[in-house]
């Protein structure tokens, strides 16, 4: 091997800032089938007794349905193209992307229950109690199930791999020091879990409020139970949005750790005159900076200073000279 097949082969690297999720994506995939089942059993119920409460439970689990349909493509996706070099730093946000489309249906959800509440308010319609109570209580049993499946399932079995590419000097240390397991913030899997917890929530509200429509007479209880579920559940897309909005706009870190970086690349007299850290995914940073070194240090000895920034999962640094007086 020649010296430069050994230059080549010894600074190509994948980018690689994926984490994978293995029990999430099966149980999504499980509860996607719950929700299919229950969705086609209540619409197929709701036409032949002419319930229009079983056929519109029915319909709007095909909602959630689709949110669980978001989140499975965005795993396979993640993980087909995992290593596409079309992709700069990875499929790392793929996720993340997954996370906040479906935060995005889970606020359309929310307003369609809004209007649909508010105009039952005004208008006021005969409930078939009886009926409208089963049908709620076998969407809470249902989603009940779906929220034990996806819950706390985001910090376990997440493999991290973290090859880093540039041309600059390579920190093998930086990469041994990020490359084990730990949990992360599986946005797309937290947009499943609340798609589950905002229907179990709306089957709770409804059950009490028919319980008290069919026993005191509150009938209006039951749109109002519908705008109180609606609240909640814009809080918790709203919530998700604002978490994954700035991530896929590249998203800086906060300013105090910011600060801190380029006060240590500083401490012996050399200046950072440009420097940009990103998010490349929801745990991964990547760091670029320009530094003018006072004592012809090289690149590699501020990329081993910055391994002590665990969050850096990624960093190319450029130096100048500074030039004498």
């Amino acid at each position: 091997m020649n010296n430069s097949q050994h230059l080549s082969q010894k600074w190509t690297h994948q980018h690689r800032f994926t984490s994978d999720n293995n029990s999430g994506e099966r149980n999504t995939a499980i509860v996607l089938l719950l929700t299919l089942v229950t969705m086609i059993a209540e619409i197929i119920a709701g036409t032949i007794y002419g319930s229009m409460a079983l056929l519109a439970d029915g319909w709007h689990m095909g909602t959630h349905a689709a949110a669980f349909l978001i989140t499975l493509f965005a795993y396979r996706y993640a993980r087909k193209h995992a290593d596409s070099t079309l992709f700069s730093y990875g499929t790392g946000k793929v996720s993340v992307l997954g996370g906040y489309t479906s935060a995005v249906a889970l606020g359309l959800v929310a307003i369609v229950m809004l209007v649909e509440s508010t105009a039952r308010i005004f208008n006021p319609q005969d409930i078939h109690f009886n009926q409208a109570i089963l049908v709620a209580i076998i969407g809470l049993v249902v989603n009940v199930v779906s929220v034990f499946l996806l819950k706390d399932h985001h910090s376990h079995e997440h493999g991290h791999s973290h090859s880093h590419s540039h041309s600059h000097s390579h920190n093998y240390e930086h990469e041994q020091k990020n490359n084990h397991h730990h949990g992360h913030e599986d946005h797309n899997l937290k947009a499943a879990y609340f798609h589950v917890l905002a229907d179990a929530l709306t089957s709770l509200l409804a059950i009490g409020a028919l319980l008290l429509g069919k026993y005191v007479g509150l009938n209006w209880l039951d749109p109002v139970m519908g705008i109180v579920g609606a609240v909640i559940i814009s809080r918790w897309a709203w919530g998700l949005m604002r978490q994954t909005g700035p991530i896929l706009l590249d998203a800086s870190m906060a300013q105090q750790p910011l600060a801190e970086v380029k006060q240590l690349v500083e401490q012996e007299g050399d200046t950072v005159v440009d420097l940009h850290v990103w998010k490349i995914s929801a745990d991964h940073f990547a760091a670029s900076l320009i530094v003018v070194s006072q004592d012809g240090r090289d690149s590699s000895y501020f990329k081993a200073k910055l391994a002590q920034v665990t969050a850096l999962s990624h960093v190319t640094v450029e130096v100048h000279m500074s030039s004498p007086a």
